[in-house]
């Protein structure tokens, strides 16, 4: 998750300014401030690392190509995203079209998360937070699009409401009402862990 500030907005518009001057230097430094944060978030959406690393590419190509469309008055990292959702849009459309057929069982692929340090946990609390994350992450996983789209911006990217409904092209009610019934299924599909 990347917390903007008044600087560093500031930076990003500078930046901007510089890449459409021509200074393609300009767009490391993009990368290097939101490049992270960009590619949690099309894990959180997409589930798949491998295709969250090319869409996260992808979303900066975007923008070194559309530098002249954008505009100095906008926050980049609504743009930045909203970049960034349309093509995790794209991509579950493709894949929609294009189903794949896995050659290995889905239990077997680990998370990096899966192997990061327990922060102190026991192995039967170790064991029991990893099975609590992954059946958050696969319930998500398996909610509608719009309502994924709601629940990995607002609850795990921290962002307004607000900036979601910029980011989806939608309405700030629009926004509300897909979280709320997000949570409902959630909550449903989540009672053992709760």
């Amino acid at each position: 998750m990347s917390i903007t500030t008044p600087d560093a907005d500031q930076q990003d518009r500078a930046d901007m300014e510089r890449l459409a001057a021509g200074q393609d230097a300009a767009l490391n430094d993009l990368m290097d401030r939101h490049g992270a944060a960009v590619f949690h978030f099309l894990c959180r959406m997409l589930g798949n690392e491998e295709d969250a690393s090319d869409l996260a590419q992808e979303s900066f190509v975007r923008v070194f190509k559309s530098k002249e469309s954008f505009r100095p008055d906008a926050k980049f990292t609504t743009w930045l995203y909203t970049i960034a959702a349309n093509l995790a849009r794209n991509h579950f459309r493709w894949r929609s079209r294009h189903p794949n057929i896995p050659l290995e069982n889905e239990g077997e692929e680990n998370s990096p998360v899966d192997y990061l340090p327990s922060g102190g946990l026991n192995p039967t609390e170790a064991s029991m937070a990893a099975e609590r994350g992954a059946a958050v992450r696969s319930a998500i996983h398996q909610l509608p699009e719009d309502m994924r789209e709601a629940i990995v911006l607002c609850e795990l990217e921290e962002r307004q409401v607000a900036e979601a409904a910029t980011i989806l092209k939608t309405t700030p009610k629009a926004v509300e009402s897909r979280l709320y019934r997000a949570r409902q299924i959630l909550r449903k599909k989540l009672e053992q862990w709760l």
